[in-house]
């Protein structure tokens, strides 16, 4: 087990490396197909992936990824808005093959899944965006990796106290701010290496990475909390079996569907504020 997770995560980051470094169209089509796949297994959790809620969520998904193709996020209202209303109309109109819970649930899986892994590339695409971008993965799986290493250790010489007892006894309030101190120090660090290539951060690029990555740290966490709160509701252990030894694209990456978007947004408002 050990082996098969240590060779798939080998290959996960590898195939990040690549797609991410040459951007453009093809890290385009990486992230809509991950999303498509992580819309799915959504949804499998509702038992709506083959239903036509499902369906709608799916083209909608599709939709979001040529609007970013064509460069029209201006257009995203209106997209997010028609889908909801589409959704509405399946509801009415088949009423009451669906209920309630499978229009909201088709649309929660098109936000929470398909526009937040979609800031990935946005900000792989935005200005900077070749060096930022990075700081979505050391912000989420550095600060995944720092408090679970300072959870261990506290452990061994304090008495810690658990952060969410019954989403995630193992998860300790001094894992998590051991964490966030992790994640700072690491995007610290990052900023001072790469300072020349992120100008678009200001003046102290390495101090707007090291808040960066605390933020993102922090909501990251919620991220990861948030999918095992869906999967204990509905008595489900993996999301699904994509990636051997780590499950599916929800499972590997429910820290940075929090984390993207928070990363974006915080490297906008510094790039705006030079």
């Amino acid at each position: 087990m050990f082996i098969q997770r240590l060779l798939s995560g080998i290959v996960l980051v590898l195939l990040m490396l690549v797609t991410i470094i040459t951007g453009n169209e093809v890290l385009l089509v990486t992230m809509g197909l991950l999303s498509l796949v992580g819309v799915f297994e959504f949804l499998r959790v509702f038992r709506l992936e083959r239903k036509l809620p499902g369906y709608c969520a799916y083209a909608a998904t599709i939709g979001l990824y040529v609007l970013l193709y064509l460069e029209r996020m201006d257009l995203l209202t209106l997209t997010i808005v028609g889908f909801f209303l589409l959704l509405m109309s399946v509801y009415v109109l088949t009423y009451p093959k669906y209920n309630s819970e499978a229009t909201f649930a088709s649309f929660t899986a098109f936000i929470y899944v398909a526009l937040l892994l979609s800031y990935v590339y946005q900000l792989r695409m935005a200005p900077g965006g070749k060096f930022l971008v990075w700081l979505i993965v050391i912000a989420s799986w550095g600060s995944d990796t720092c408090a679970y290493c300072t959870g261990m250790l506290c452990k061994r010489f304090l008495k810690t106290h658990q952060m969410a007892p019954v989403l995630s006894p193992k998860k300790s309030v001094e894992g998590f701010f051991g964490g966030l101190i992790g994640a700072g120090i690491l995007g610290l660090v990052y900023g001072l290496i790469f300072a020349k290539r992120m100008t678009v951060l200001g003046a102290n690029p390495a101090l707007v990475c090291m808040i960066l990555c605390i933020f993102c740290g922090a909501i990251s966490v919620i991220g990861d909390l948030a999918a095992s709160a869906i999967k204990r509701n509905h008595g489900i252990k993996d999301y699904g079996k994509l990636i051997p030894g780590h499950g599916g694209v929800l499972d590997r990456f429910d820290s940075i569907l929090f984390a993207a978007p928070v990363a974006f947004y915080i490297a906008e408002l510094f790039r705006h504020l030079t």
